[in-house]
């Protein structure tokens, strides 16, 4: 890659869903005049809007937003393929741009760019994951943790036991490789020819889940089931065995109500929400502020910057 400076900076504005981050980092790219790179690992796929809290070109309000519609749920896209296409998007941008901001809440993907993979992490294989999900809906979720355990130890230690798609790709990639997932992902940090500068956005658990609660209902009302219809067909991508996609199909298959869907919503978009802060809380390598303190997050980082 070639930077035209060492000095250009990677702005991450990151946070749990429903923070605030699409309103705060506009403000932030139109008060330094840039451009914003997505990492949201649902918001690339066009089909999907309403479930993933895509912004409006409203909410964009003229600023470029990289990685949003960029690829069809028919196309398999993963985090390495990710990496290496922001990069490139990057250098780009670093040639008319002293910082690029980079927001979203998939701390996977924040931390490929960020840090990159000891090595290249394959695609998807349909087959492998159409066992596995066979598995599965079969057997239920020990039977994957416990595969997972036999396959990679460490990072069965690791890795959120709860994630059926975190662990159903690590025991793909296991299978693909015939490596431990975890010494692909070893999480040593790959020098970037760019300064990272980490912020993340927070606030009070109660403020958080009301806001959660309200964007929930928010997106029945603008059509979310309507988009579930749309998107059934393909409801064993990845993408889609997500929260707000997956309670709407079993209400589609008269498993449960629409009401007990929309519940069901609520409760494990605020569960995500808490596993996310988790995610970001690892390390300490971020600054945390209130959505509401703009000029403060803007002061900080130009502070940064000098």
């Amino acid at each position: 890659m070639n930077f035209t400076t060492q000095t250009k900076t990677l702005v991450v504005i990151t946070g749990p869903t429903a923070v605030g981050k699409t309103e705060l980092c506009v403000k932030v790219a139109q008060h330094f005049n840039t451009e914003i790179i997505s990492a949201d690992s649902r918001q690339f796929y066009k089909e999907l809007a309403i479930g993933t809290a895509k912004p409006s070109t409203e909410e964009m309000q003229n600023i470029t937003h990289h990685f949003i519609d960029s690829h069809s749920i028919t196309e398999d896209y993963n985090v390495n393929d990710f990496e290496k296409d922001a990069l490139a998007t990057l250098a780009k941008l670093f040639q008319k741009h002293q910082i690029v901001i980079l927001t979203g809440g998939s701390g996977l993907y924040i931390d490929a760019l960020c840090d990159g993979f000891d090595e290249e992490v394959p695609g998807s294989n349909q087959k492998i994951r159409t066992e596995l999900e066979k598995l599965y809906q079969q057997y239920g979720i020990e039977t994957l943790q416990e595969k997972l355990k036999q396959l990679d130890p460490v990072f069965y230690t690791k890795v959120d036991l709860k994630n059926v798609k975190r662990l159903q790709r690590a025991i793909e990639v296991c299978m693909l490789t015939g490596k431990k997932y975890s010494n692909i992902r070893k999480g040593n940090k790959q020098n970037r020819p760019f300064k990272i500068l980490k912020i993340g956005l927070n606030r009070e658990r109660e403020e958080l889940f009301d806001r959660i609660n309200l964007r929930v209902d928010l997106m029945m009302e603008q059509g979310l089931l309507d988009e579930v219809k749309s998107v059934v067909k393909h409801k064993d991508k990845n993408a889609l065995k997500t929260v707000g996609y997956t309670e709407l199909f079993d209400f589609l298959n008269d498993n449960i109500t629409l009401e007990e869907a929309t519940e069901k919503i609520k409760v494990n978009s605020r569960r995500y929400a808490k596993r996310q802060i988790g995610w970001f809380k690892k390390t300490d390598d971020y600054t945390w502020f209130h959505p509401k303190n703009k000029e403060e997050i803007i002061d900080y980082i130009s502070l940064e910057l000098k």
